[in-house]
């Protein structure tokens, strides 16, 4: 079943892309997961640091 979660496209150094499936691999991820995981970690850091970010 496909997803309906949005699509975002991401424009990355073919290097740091490389890196970034080998981590993957090594966490049994996707790639994507592992960039959704980074992404969650780092707006949970913000929030700690500034406050709760409220979306209406």
């Amino acid at each position: 079943m496909p997803s309906k979660l949005p699509m975002f496209g991401l424009r990355i150094k073919p290097e740091l892309l490389k890196k970034i499936k080998y981590i993957a691999a090594y966490n049994g991820r996707s790639a994507n997961k592992e960039i959704e995981q980074l992404v969650i970690k780092h707006v949970d850091n913000f929030e700690k640091t500034n406050g709760k970010i409220n979306i209406d």
